[in-house]
Formats: structure tokens, sequence, C-alpha cells
């Protein structure tokens, strides 16, 4: 697909089925607390960067915002979905949410202390996904911090799986910490965590720091 068919494709798939997807994740964080410890670590380290705002990029209904909020941080969200932005500015009135692509975010070069994406990049068709990287660094301040959650291929190449709403892939772990090498991040910590009962595929966590 063209960039622009993949974007536009995924924020309708996300636009058809945003009521189910809400009712989907929530509480979805109260039976995992290794990702809860992961949050809580890129979290302290935002604050303990400085006074910057951290943006979710792919934020979907906004309770990932709002839990970065809930940990201390001056949190908004961007998403493709303008169902799902409708979603989350009704659900968390207090916080900022704006309809936009991960890679072309309307920021300054710096503005951030951090930039999450968990499990937004998943659906970037890996040809796609090194300019990317390039806009998290454009808009990540120099020693603010980018934290990726995403379904790792366990061994394996990037791989193609059957995500119920929109296409989707399984990273390396390694691979997807080499694209954010070349830009300009390097690694602080990395989390690999085996699914639950009901999951199907392992989880990746990345955290790194920008140069």
């Amino acid at each position: 697909m063209a960039e622009s068919s993949y974007l536009t494709a995924t924020a309708e798939a996300y636009d058809a089925v945003a009521a189910r997807y809400v009712e989907l994740v929530r509480g979805a964080l109260d039976r995992v607390p290794l990702d809860r410890a992961v949050l809580a670590a890129f979290a302290e380290l935002v604050r303990t960067a400085g006074p910057r705002p951290v943006a979710e990029a792919g934020c979907g209904p906004g309770h990932m915002t709002a839990y970065l909020r809930d940990l201390g941080l001056d949190a908004f969200g961007v998403d493709l979905s303008p169902v799902m932005i409708d979603f989350a500015r009704e659900a968390y009135p207090d916080l900022r949410f704006e309809v936009g692509s991960m890679d072309a975010l309307d920021l300054a070069d710096g503005e951030l202390g951090g930039l999450m994406s968990w499990y937004s990049v998943i659906h970037i068709p890996p040809q796609e996904l090194p300019p990317y990287f390039t806009e998290f660094r454009r808009v990540v301040a120099p020693g603010g911090y980018l934290l990726l959650g995403f379904f790792e291929s366990e061994g394996g190449p990037v791989l193609a799986f059957d995500h119920k709403v929109a296409p989707a892939y399984r990273w390396p772990i390694d691979d997807l910490a080499e694209l954010a090498r070349k830009a300009d991040f390097v690694e602080v910590a990395r989390m690999l965590r085996e699914p639950l009962e009901d999951e199907r595929f392992r989880r990746g966590h990345l955290l790194m720091r920008r140069q």
C-alpha cells in the first residue's frame, strides 16, 4: 500500500470498532504488573529529565494517556482515528487529544520530554517505519525518552499477523531497537513478557533515550 492508503485504512478500521475497543481495553493494565513497571520507569525518567510534555502517539481512546497523567506527566494524545479521539475527549475532558499521524506531528523540534507509542507502530508496514523514528527524534528533546510497546516475533523475522482491527506486524526486539538507534536513540532498557493465557504473542517493550 502507498502511505496515504494504509493510514486511511487504519483510521477507518479503528473508527469502525471504536466503541467495542473502548470496552476491550477497560482495566487492561490491572493484570499486567510488568507493563505497569515499564510505564512507571518511563515516567520517572521523563520527570527527572525536566518539565517537558509527553505525547502518546497512537493514543486510541486515551486510557494510556490518562495513565501517564496519573504517573505525574504532562501528557497528551494523538491518533489517526477521529472517532477514537472523540471517545478520548469525552472520557478525559481535562486532557488534550488531537487527530494526527505519528509521522507528521504538529510539534516544534525538541518540544517533548518523552514520546510513547504503545502498540501503534505495529500497524506501520516495515519498509515505511524508519521515517517515523526520524519524526520521533525531531520532536523529542536531547536527553528525552521514547517508549515502545509492540508484539515481539519471538526470534523470527518481522511477521505480518491477523490483527483483529487492521494489518499489523510483529517485530524482533533487536531489529526495532536498531531502527531506533539509527534515529539517534540509545537503548536504556528492554522487557519481554510472555503472553497471558488469553494473549497470542509475546510482548516487547523498549525504553530509549534521545542522544
